[in-house]
């Protein structure tokens, strides 16, 4: 049995049969993955974000992802400097919550393994087993700096998660052991209780480098990665990549994410305006471009060439793939994406409280229609049903 097997066989929703996968991403920020100055009702607490979860399970959607942020970049809508901390946000909708998978996005530098091993663990036993980490080395310089940390090169980041996850899967396994590493040790490690989930919680990691695909091959069940809008071709050999690495170096299978900015409205016109407004009218580029910097110069995951062709996708929704149109326009678009192996997306929106009712109404029946999803079961008929959990 592999180690997706058994993820399959408890029933984990990242592992279910629907064919494309849907999740939000960075709700817990403001402006989320938005870089503009636009409109919205959207705003970064538990109340909203509570809103958003039942929206998205009364669809079937599979995950909340939310992005680790500890300041903002700048510019006049400070990008993401009001953000709930993720490990907290996790635990606080894994209590409101019955269905859908809930993500804690943790700087491996700036918590201890064993403190986020017994997070984890908490939360996991709260949702009854819908928790995962998605595992972040660290790239932008000043956040480090306030935690006293100095930036580590590159590949060397990867060095020391590797201690950090390895610690991690220990505590939530084992019982009474040692670990010494280069950069971190434990003396008789113990932690009880353990997880809920088998074989142990989803991990996951958007590394695109070759040392950032190399870790995630090894400990990680699903890799992130950016698709180019003119790209599909090179994500049909990323998929491929990053299977054959998993399984014939580490006997392991591995999933794969992207994730896509959607503007969905009744016609092309409506959409593609919308799309001005907010980005070309009401983008943040003061913002847009405090970020390309960094990520030129620093996460080692893009080319120049990209960030300055697709600095518009940046304020756009992070430079995912761009799913702006009609809702039939939307769904032949991941088809598309669909046909490179790629097993789902995370969606950004600029509102997702005003925008995701749309999306469920218009665009999850065409889903279903077009063999990418299945559709979601009905809801319980009384009351004393929906209190039932949902996880077996």
């Amino acid at each position: 049995m592999s180690n997706l097997d058994e993820f399959r066989q408890a029933g984990n929703p990242m592992f279910n049969d629907n064919k494309f996968k849907l999740g939000i991403f960075g709700s817990n920020c403001s402006n989320a993955c938005a870089m503009t100055l636009a409109e919205t009702s959207f705003e970064p607490t538990f109340e909203k974000n509570k809103e958003i979860a039942e929206i998205l399970e009364a669809a079937g959607w599979e995950c909340m992802v939310p992005i680790a942020r500890w300041r903002g970049f700048g510019g006049p809508s400070n990008f993401n400097g009001n953000c709930m901390e993720t490990y907290t946000w996790a635990a606080s909708l894994a209590a409101v919550t019955k269905k859908i998978f809930l993500f804690a996005t943790s700087h491996v530098p700036t918590i201890h393994p064993i403190v986020a091993a017994k997070m984890g663990t908490t939360i996991d036993q709260i949702s009854k087993g819908r928790f995962g980490i998605n595992m972040v080395c660290g790239w932008f310089t000043p956040e480090m700096e306030m935690f006293g940390r100095k930036m580590m090169e590159h590949d060397t980041r990867y060095e020391y998660a590797t201690e950090w996850v390895e610690i991690v899967e220990k505590l939530w396994k084992e019982q009474w052991f040692d670990y010494e590493g280069q950069f971190l040790s434990v003396k008789q490690g113990f932690a009880d209780p353990k997880p809920f989930q088998k074989p142990r919680p989803v991990l996951i990691s958007a590394g695109s480098s070759g040392k950032g695909r190399e870790f995630a091959a090894k400990y990680c069940d699903i890799n992130f990665s950016v698709i180019e809008e003119e790209g599909l071709d090179k994500a049909t050999a990323w998929v491929k990549e990053m299977k054959k690495l998993a399984w014939d170096k580490y006997q392991r299978e591995i999933g794969t994410f992207t994730y896509s900015y959607a503007v969905a409205r009744d016609t092309e016109k409506e959409a593609k305006e919308y799309y001005d407004y907010y980005v070309n009218q009401k983008g943040d580029w003061e913002a847009a471009d405090n970020i390309c910097k960094v990520f030129g110069v620093e996460s080692g995951s893009y080319s120049p060439d990209y960030m300055d062709k697709f600095r518009r996708n940046f304020i756009a929704g992070w430079g995912g793939y761009p799913l702006v149109g009609t809702p039939e326009q939307i769904v032949d678009r991941m088809l598309e994406m669909s046909k490179t192996g790629v097993d789902g997306s995370l969606i950004t929106m600029v509102d997702y409280n005003q925008e995701l009712p749309y999306w469920n109404e218009k665009v999850m029946p065409l889903l279903v229609q077009a063999g990418l999803r299945k559709a979601p079961a009905a809801a319980p008929a009384t009351a004393q049903a929906a209190r039932e959990p949902a996880m077996a």
